[in-house]
């Protein structure tokens, strides 16, 4: 099963470790016989492994610029959803760009190895890697997945080296924690344990044996020249394989849906108002958004749907009836509507544009404009419902329905 982000997967991943994590039978904030597992925790390092290689093995395989260390020139302006940052960022010096890409292999070729290297450099690879996924939400509006993969992150520290967090004030958590350390070490000193301390070492075991056997398809995949990337080999979708970008798009292409009043489309006089969504680029004097760690999936889609065409995505087809329709639920989805308080457009059509950020100081910017575009033609031709009947009948989809 693929999946073209790997978020929903890497969220479940995530989710079914934390299920472990804890004691199933206490509330305690800190239940002294029952400690995190070395299990557990070696399974969310062993997720952050495949997460950072798999990314980074993609990319080296994949799209040639990263080998020539020229993807960043690039990446921020024809990423998903560029946000402010993005926009002066890609404005760096070409050296720039090239160095960033270095870190970037060294982050996710190297650093993973780091996990298995002794306990300064585990940690170092949790510090660096933590600190790399703060750098891409800042300079880009990928949701929650970079947020998502700082947890796994965090497993790479133990108590003496996250002890600054906490007081040592008496009976703060720090103390309690040193006094339990103080008591494991005294010969002698431990009580026998009860039963069901055993019974979950038999299941944090067995759960250990698990992922090492739905591991070995995920291994396999990752020493691939074919490696693929977001995909899951088992039905529980618990250990996955991983990547991002291993191609870059040169150019930024936007499709914008637009509708008329008009009643023949094809009228030279025909006044064509644009839908804008709530993060992608369209309106030119809008600047970037950022919305991280929060998601417009209607966004993103319309990303990939850009660099395809209407026939690989059928669903925009869709939209446009819904909008024709005005469909509440989906103008929920924008953030502006040309026709609000009006009657509903008689015809919507899809435009394609390449857009380009405008530069820093530049004639454009001075016009307050973020963005420059150059129409490149149509996307989809223009629809209206009646015409749509037949389309949406032959696909078993609900005909929409004016309010």
């Amino acid at each position: 099963m693929s999946d073209r982000s790997g978020w929903e997967s890497q969220l479940l991943e995530t989710g079914f470790l934390g299920i472990f994590l804890c004691p199933l039978w206490t509330l305690s904030r800190l239940p002294k016989r029952t400690p995190p597992s070395c299990i557990v925790l070696w399974g969310y390092r062993w997720l952050i492994f495949r997460i950072m290689l798999g990314a980074g093995l993609i990319k080296i395989r994949g799209d040639r610029c990263w080998r020539d260390l020229t993807c960043m020139d690039y990446h921020y302006e024809t990423q998903p959803v560029p946000n402010p940052l993005a926009y002066y960022m890609h404005r760096s010096p070409g050296w720039f760009h090239q160095f960033e890409t270095l870190v970037n292999h060294f982050i996710e070729l190297v650093v993973p190895f780091f996990l298995f290297l002794g306990r300064r450099l585990c940690i170092a690879h949790g510090a660096l890697q933590i600190l790399f996924q703060v750098l891409l939400i800042l300079s880009g509006n990928l949701s929650f997945l970079n947020w998502l993969t700082i947890v796994p992150s965090i497993a790479c520290f133990d108590d003496a080296s996250l002890s600054f967090l906490f007081s040592s004030e008496k009976g703060g958590v720090k103390t309690q924690v040193m006094e339990i350390q103080a008591n494991e070490d005294a010969e002698g000193n431990e009580p026998p344990l009860p039963y069901g301390c055993y019974i979950r070492r038999v299941v944090n075991v067995s759960f250990g044996i698990l992922i090492a056997f739905l591991s070995i398809p995920v291994v396999v995949n990752l020493l691939s020249s074919q490696q693929i990337m977001n995909t899951s080999f088992n039905s529980l979708r618990i250990v996955n394989t991983y990547g991002a970008f291993g191609s870059i798009t040169k150019e930024r292409t936007e499709v914008i849906l637009q509708g008329t009043s008009s009643l023949d489309p094809n009228d030279p006089a025909a006044i064509w108002e644009e839908y804008q969504f709530k993060c992608k680029p369209g309106d030119l004097n809008r600047r970037p958004c950022l919305i991280s760690p929060y998601h417009y999936r209607l966004d993103w889609l319309m990303w990939f749907a850009a660099f395809q065409t209407y026939e690989q995505n059928e669903w925009i087809i869709h939209l446009a009836g819904k909008l024709l329709a005005e469909e509440k639920e989906i103008l929920s989805l924008l953030a502006f509507n040309p026709f609000e308080g009006r009657q509903p457009p008689r015809w919507v059509r899809g435009e394609h544009f390449k857009y380009k950020f405008s530069r820093p100081g530049g004639k454009h910017a001075a016009d307050g404009k973020w963005w420059i575009r150059k129409r490149i033609g149509p996307y989809f031709p223009p629809v209206d419902l009646k015409g749509l009947r037949k389309y949406f009948k032959a696909r078993n989809w609900p005909y929409p329905a004016q309010n």
